[in-house]
């Protein structure tokens, strides 16, 4: 490089980096690091799932058949009884429709998946709308018909979180249906969110009991205690509500907002990364062994 072109080149990048262009950087650099934070958790959330789906598969399916459907018990109580063709035909569609729906919904949300196979994006859209539907009535079903663990709080807030769900589901139709895509694909993210409870929860507990080096503020015994309660309502208010923030940051102009933002989504990445990896090796590879 001549001096000339040095000179050149050095001038350019002054005038480039001028005052009145640092704001733009500045907003453009937060908005990618809102998005890179968002794509983040996504990423280990689809990883911890697919652990979840795994488990689900090599525990439930195995058993099943092995013919030693009883062994479900040891995890759920009562979760197989002899006899009891309609109790065991809801556990075993919930369970079902659990995997399914692990594996769409992360389909569902990936924009490669939607810009470049939409016809699939829609059929699949559908499905996992139906299974959502099913997966919720299933659980109404299973949490008050059956001998459910936890107390009345708990069951309080699994059955709000499956109308949750079951709203969700009907406001992504309904914008789908307008072709309100944006407002679509929002809801769409809270359904993701508020299926993801039950998985939300043992991803929770266990963080918890990681982080309290032990069980805290409930009696293990009967699965009763405030602490439980709060996982219990917060396995699918707080994922929400920081979806909530994120939207909001998404449509602001304000860069502190979308920072702040992408720093909480930083710290729920971090959270969500080590409930994943103590639920793997405390619950469920321990179960596959």
């Amino acid at each position: 490089m001549t001096q000339s072109t040095y000179y050149d080149s050095t001038l350019l990048t002054a005038q480039n980096d001028t005052p009145a262009k640092r704001p733009q950087k500045l907003a453009r650099w937060a908005r990618q690091s809102l998005t890179a934070g968002a794509t983040s958790w996504f990423a280990v959330a689809v990883l911890g799932q697919l652990m979840f789906v795994i488990y689900i598969l090599g525990f439930y399916g195995a058993t099943a058949l092995g013919g030693n459907p009883e062994a479900w018990n040891a995890v759920l109580p009562n979760g197989w009884e002899a006899g009891n063709w309609f109790g065991n035909t809801v556990v075993s569609l919930h369970l079902v429709f659990t995997v399914l729906i692990v594996a769409g919904g992360a389909l569902q949300l990936t924009p490669m998946v939607r810009r470049h196979w939409p016809r699939f994006h829609r059929m699949n859209g559908r499905f996992y709308m139906v299974s959502a539907v099913i997966m919720s009535v299933g659980g109404l079903i299973m949490l008050w018909t059956g001998n459910a663990v936890g107390d009345l709080s708990q069951h309080i807030a699994l059955s709000i979180n499956a109308l949750v769900i079951l709203l969700c589901a009907a406001m992504t139709v309904r914008f789908a249906v307008q072709r309100r895509l944006d407002i679509h694909r929002r809801w769409a993210i809270r359904l993701f969110l508020a299926v993801s409870g039950v998985w939300f929860f043992r991803v929770g507990l266990m963080f918890w009991l990681v982080a309290n080096q032990g069980p805290a503020g409930f009696d293990p015994e009967t699965f009763t205690g405030p602490s439980l309660t709060f996982i219990s309502f917060g396995q699918y208010l707080i994922p929400l509500a920081i979806a909530e923030l994120y939207f909001r940051a998404q449509r602001s102009t304000s860069i502190t907002q979308k920072l702040l933002t992408t720093s909480l989504l930083a710290i729920s990445t971090l959270v969500t990364g080590a409930g994943v990896a103590a639920a793997t090796m405390m619950m469920w590879l321990p179960r596959l062994a």
